[in-house]
């Protein structure tokens, strides 16, 4: 859908995002547990840090740890499952 402002330009209108959904802290800790085999098989490991609007803050431990490929796990491995799995995630960050 196109709005017009007052000047005639037309601008694009966006979609009514949904409410911010609360982390269910259970559900996001089991799902690391389910995460954390694979991470582990290759040498590293994931500690949760914590849990702010909707951004969790992953610890990359071990072997992840100045791995030039960790930011590729992060991002389409753990930050990917756990926005499928875990309502209210909206990012994954690492320290």
């Amino acid at each position: 859908m196109i709005a017009m402002d007052d000047s005639g330009i037309n601008f694009p209108t966006f979609k009514e995002r949904p409410e911010k959904v609360d982390i269910d802290m259970d559900i996001l800790n089991d799902t690391i547990e389910y995460i954390r085999p694979a991470v582990q098989a290759d040498g590293g490991d994931i500690k949760l840090s914590s849990v702010e609007d909707g951004v969790v803050n992953i610890e990359m431990l071990g072997a992840c740890q100045g791995c030039p490929l960790s930011i590729a796990t992060l991002k389409s491995g753990i930050e990917r499952i756990l926005i499928d799995k875990v309502p209210g995630v909206e990012q994954v960050i690492a320290t």
